[in-house]
């Protein structure tokens, strides 16, 4: 009985054990996503588009709003103050912004910024 005992505690530890391991793995999917786009062509996507674009931050237009260009365009990025994730940015450094197109009405788009890093 106290080896069935032992045996079921070590099964009950390594259960555990893996449990704790895949929670800290973080994990995710590795495969396609969604590939870069310009400015140009992100102007012209849908309310809600998912976008990757590269290019500077120009300057900051205040309540976290920007001004982002690639090169093909200008366009207003959001990134809320959390995004930045401790991140600076200048405007001579190429990053790399993940987000989606706003498109309201009466206003130029926009995209709010889900993600930032720099660009390589």
């Amino acid at each position: 009985m106290k080896k069935l005992l032992a045996l079921l505690a070590l099964g009950v530890s390594v259960v555990a054990v893996g449990q704790a391991v895949a929670q800290n793995m973080g994990g995710g999917f590795e495969g396609p996503g969604i590939t870069s786009t310009t400015v140009a062509d992100a102007l012209k996507l849908n309310d809600d588009a998912p976008v990757v674009l590269k290019g500077k931050i120009e300057k900051a237009l205040g309540n976290e709003k920007y001004q982002f260009n690639d090169g093909t365009g200008t366009i207003v990025v959001e990134i809320d103050d959390d995004e930045w994730k401790g991140l600076t940015v200048k405007p001579e450094m190429l990053v790399q912004i993940s987000g989606e197109i706003d498109k309201e009405l009466m206003q130029a788009p926009e995209v709010d910024v889900d993600s930032i890093t720099l660009a390589q």
